[in-house]
This record gives C-alpha cells, sequence and structure tokens, in this order.
C-alpha cells in the first residue's frame, strides 16, 4: 500500500474507534441515570466490539496501528521509518479529533465542547504507565507468534485495563487528546491530558524494550548465525 493510502487507513480507523469510544460514553450517561459502574461496563463492550472490527478491517492496509505510541514502538524496531511513524501520529491524532466531534454532533451536543473531567493523580498515571505497558505487550508479542489472534486479543485486554486499572485505559495519545473535546462521561480535562501522555510513552518506551530482550536470539543463536555466514562468505 502506498503511504497516502495507509495515512488514510488510519485516519479513518482511528475516527471510527474514537466514535465508539465517545458515543458510547455519551448514550451509556443517557441511559444509565448516573449509575457509573453499568455505564463504564456499556463504554467498555462498545470499545471493545468496535475495536475487533476495525482492527481486522484495517490491519491488511496500514497494521491498524490508530495509536501513536504503537506506531513509535513499530518505529523503534524498525517496522517502519520514523517519517512514517511520524506521519501516522499526526493522521491518527487528526481522525480522533474528527471522531470525537462526531459522536458529539450525533447526540445533539456542540462539536466542541472540551471537558471538565478531572482525571489527575499519581495514582491515575501509574495506571495509564500499566495500561500502556500491557498493550504494547499484547500487540508485539502476539504479532510475532499470534498474529491472527490479535484484533480479539487487542480489544479483549482494553475490555479488561477499563476495569482494573484506575485511569479506565486511555493508553493513546490520539484518544487522550480527542476526549478532551467532549464534557460527557468519555471525557479528560485539557489540563489533565499532559500527563497521561507522558505516563503513556513511559510505558511504551518500557514494552518496546521488555519485547526487544524478550524477541532477540539467544547469545549461542547469534555465534551459530555468525559461523554460518563466515563459512558462506570467507575472506
Amino acid at each position: 500500500m502506498t503511504l497516502a493510502k495507509r495515512l488514510a487507513a488510519e485516519g479513518l480507523g482511528t475516527a471510527l474507534l474514537l466514535c465508539a469510544i465517545v458515543g458510547s460514553g455519551i448514550m451509556a450517561q443517557a441511559l444509565t441515570k448516573g449509575n457509573a459502574g453499568l455505564a463504564l461496563l456499556a463504554n467498555s463492550l462498545a470499545t471493545g466490539g468496535a475495536l475487533v472490527c476495525l482492527i481486522a478491517a484495517f490491519a491488511p492496509v496500514s497494521g491498524a496501528h490508530f495509536n501513536p505510541v504503537v506506531s513509535l514502538s513499530a518505529a523503534f524496531s524498525g517496522e517502519i521509518s520514523w517519517r512514517e511513524a511520524a506521519a501516522y501520529g499526526a493522521m491518527q491524532i487528526a481522525g480522533a479529533c474528527v471522531g470525537a466531534i462526531a459522536a458529539n454532533l450525533m447526540f445533539g451536543l456542540p462539536a466542541v465542547n472540551l471537558s471538565g473531567r478531572i482525571r489527575s493523580g499519581p495514582g491515575l498515571w501509574l495506571g495509564e504507565f500499566i495500561a500502556t505497558l500491557g498493550l504494547l505487550l499484547v500487540i508485539r508479542l502476539c504479532a510475532r507468534y499470534r498474529a491472527s489472534a490479535l484484533p480479539v486479543s487487542v480489544a479483549a485486554y482494553i475490555v479488561g485495563a477499563y476495569w482494573f486499572t484506575s485511569s479506565t485505559s486511555f493508553a493513546n495519545p490520539a484518544v487522550t487528546i480527542a476526549r478532551s473535546l467532549s464534557d460527557t462521561f468519555a471525557g479528560i480535562r485539557p489540563a489533565d491530558i499532559p500527563w497521561f501522555i507522558l505516563a503513556q510513552f513511559a510505558g511504551c518506551a518500557a514494552a518496546t524494550l521488555i519485547t526487544i530482550w524478550l524477541l532477540s536470539p539467544p547469545k549461542e543463536h547469534r555465534a551459530r548465525e555468525t559461523q554460518g555466514l563466515v563459512r558462506l562468505h570467507p575472506q
């Protein structure tokens, strides 16, 4: 696929993901009448269901990153170039914002209504670090050994992380920025964004280093490969 087609897929896929996240949050808030637990259940299930379909549909085109830290990790590991990772990230953020605005408009809300929902504190930042660490480990290890299970595995992890992390698992800088545009159940106060994103990048860095170590061949295997190259190409 050309870079233009891959970027279009990343933007469109991320926009649809945010429609699912923000739209289901608005719907859940309206239907559950203040029951936060039930609203979170509806929000997480809708997000997970949409994520399975979107990854399965867009993975053959762009890899279905939908997340700047996933693209950053892929660039660090040499799977895409740094230029491509930067372009992916820009399209993901733009697509996410478009998706959040579309969700607001679907439910008759202002297109942009900055959130006042406070999400701050060391516990939530740790939650974001753990959510992003786990997400990247699932993506990179499944991509290596269980590629066919990747859509379901990622979606299942996100649904679970909605519940086991204190932050409800944003785990995505593009999602974090876009969710600040909706003053609803899924929102986040703009002032809280920088610490969330910092925690996400820290989780990305840790997961990337862990997977590089886990997936690197043992020393004796590298030694045998080197010996084989010497025999094939003697000086």
